[in-house]
């Protein structure tokens, strides 16, 4: 029983992975939830370096600086690094949401709109290389080539 399982959820993580829409989690499924994955994967958002940037931001104030060099550091990440990036995260997430929600809007009308714009936002702050489900685009929109 254990051994099959494994199996079926070894089946469904290669599905998952490879794009099959049957293996996804419920919050993953459906039209609206596809083209907003694909409207955010074709595009490169600022707010997908939040993550990087945060790293960076962390290792500058960690690195043992000489006081006076130190003292520069931290007040330039803190006065100006920090708030450019939350703000440009918080105006590129509000976009991001009102975008999607709209052309789902206008392209599906029969699909419903809730949720879509969040579920959009969470996606885009993500690094692509570690979004789930993988990208099936390439940012400027051409299908992600197979993998050998």
């Amino acid at each position: 029983m254990r051994a099959k399982q494994a199996a079926e959820r070894d089946k469904a993580r290669r599905g998952m992975l490879a794009g099959d829409e049957r293996y996804f989690p419920v919050r993953d499924k459906g039209p609206a939830r596809k083209f907003a994955r694909d409207w955010v994967d074709s595009r490169r958002l600022p707010s997908q370096y939040f993550l990087p940037f945060s790293l960076l931001i962390l290792l500058a104030t960690w690195v043992p600086w000489p006081p006076s060099i130190r003292a520069q550091v931290l007040n330039l990440v803190i006065a100006v690094g920090w708030p450019i990036m939350m703000i440009g995260v918080l105006f590129t997430s509000i976009y991001v949401s009102w975008k999607v929600k709209r052309l789902v809007a206008e392209k599906m009308p029969d699909e419903s709109v809730k949720g879509v714009g969040f579920y959009a936002a969470m996606r885009a702050l993500q690094i692509r290389k570690l979004r789930f489900p993988p990208p099936s685009v390439l940012p400027g929109g051409k299908p992600v080539p197979a993998k050998k």
